[in-house]
C-alpha cells in the first residue's frame, strides 16, 4: 500500500518519530485497512458512516476507550496527511468525536517497595551492577525506557544525563548520589566486562550489544520476582513513582513537567490527583477531629 508506506516514511524522516511510535501507528492503520478491504471500501473514498461502522466494530471487540482514542488519533493524522498531499479533499474523521477516556490514576511504587527492590539485587557481578543501575536511573531521573536504552557514555556528565526524548528533543535529566555511586561502580567494573564490542551505549546485554526496551522490561520482571512486592512492574511505573514522590515532597509541578519532558502541563497534572488523594487520606487518618 503506497499511501501507508509514504506516510510511515513521513513520520520517520520529517516528524522524527521513534520506531516504537511508528510501529504503533502502522498497527492501527493496518487494522483500519483490513476493515476497508473486508467491507470493499476504497481508502480514498471513506465516508463518515464508514468510520462509524469501524468504531462500532472496535466497541464490539471490547476495545477500551483509551485504545479507541489512540486509533482515532492515528487515523486522523493519516487522513490529514492524505489531504495535504492532495490525495483526498475531505477528512472523514473530522466529525468523529473522541470517546471519553476512563480516568485512571497512574500506578506507582511506595518508597519502601522500591527500597526492597534495590536491596534485592546482588551487585557483586557485572549483570547485577547493570540491573541495579537500570532501576536507580529509571527512578532517579524519570526517563522513559526508550530514552534509557539510548543513553551513551558521552551523554553523562557527573550527575547530569542528556537524553533524546519524543520528537528527537534533547533534555537534561539528573541523578542523585545513590545512582551516581552505582554508576561509578558499574563503569569501573561490570561495564568493562560487558563491553566486548567497544560499544558507545551505557546499558549492554551479556553479548555486549545495546539492551532493547523489551530486555529492560524482562530485567525488571526478574528483579521484582525476588521481592515480596505484589505488583506488576514496568519502566513507566518507575517514571510515575519518580513524579509522584517529587510532588509528595513539595516539588512544584512546573519543575516536574520539565524533568519528565512533558510538552503540556496537562500531562503532568494527573500526578496531582495522586498526591491530593494521599493528602486527603493522611488528613482523615491523623487529624483528631476529622472522624467521629
Amino acid at each position: 500500500m503506497k499511501y501507508l508506506e509514504e506516510y510511515l516514511k513521513y513520520l520517520k524522516y520529517q516528524k522524527n518519530y521513534s520506531q516504537e511510535t511508528i510501529d504503533s501507528y502502522e498497527e492501527d492503520l493496518v487494522e483500519f485497512l483490513d476493515f476497508l478491504k473486508k467491507e470493499n471500501i476504497d481508502l480514498l473514498d471513506v465516508k463518515y458512516d464508514d468510520v462509524r461502522f469501524f468504531l462500532m466494530e472496535l466497541n464490539d471487540k471490547k476495545n477500551k476507550a483509551s485504545t479507541i482514542s489512540r486509533k482515532l488519533s492515528s487515523l486522523r493524522g493519516f487522513y490529514k496527511f492524505l489531504i495535504n498531499r492532495d490525495y483526498i479533499k475531505n477528512n472523514p474523521f473530522t466529525l468523529i468525536k473522541t470517546p471519553r477516556k476512563e480516568k485512571k490514576l497512574p500506578r506507582f511504587f511506595y518508597y519502601n517497595e522500591l527500597e526492597e527492590m534495590f536491596n534485592s539485587i546482588d551487585i557483586s557481578d557485572a549483570l547485577g551492577q547493570r540491573n541495579r543501575l537500570i532501576l536507580e536511573v529509571l527512578y532517579a531521573s524519570g526517563v522513559r525506557v526508550s530514552e534509557l536504552v539510548n543513553i551513551k557514555l558521552k551523554d553523562i556528565n557527573d550527575e547530569e544525563i542528556k537524553v533524546l526524548g519524543k520528537g528527537n528533543k534533547e533534555r537534561i535529566t539528573r541523578i542523585g548520589d545513590y545512582a551516581r555511586e552505582i554508576l561509578d561502580l558499574y563503569l569501573s567494573d561490570g561495564y568493562k566486562e560487558l563491553n566486548k564490542n567497544n560499544s558507545e551505549y551505557l546499558f549492554l546485554n551479556k553479548n555486549g550489544n545495546k539492551l532493547t526496551t523489551r530486555g529492560i522490561r524482562y530485567i525488571l520482571d526478574e528483579i521484582i520476582k525476588n521481592t515480596n512486592v505484589k505488583k506488576k512492574i514496568s519502566p513507566h511505573m518507575l517514571r510515575h513513582s519518580f513524579a509522584t514522590h517529587l510532588l509528595n515532597e513539595g516539588c512544584d509541578i512546573l519543575s516536574v513537567q520539565e524533568l519528565l519532558g512533558h510538552e503540556s502541563l496537562t500531562a503532568t497534572a494527573i500526578y496531582t490527583h495522586v498526591t491530593t488523594d494521599r493528602l486527603k487520606d493522611v488528613y482523615f487518618k491523623t487529624h483528631p477531629r476529622a472522624r467521629k
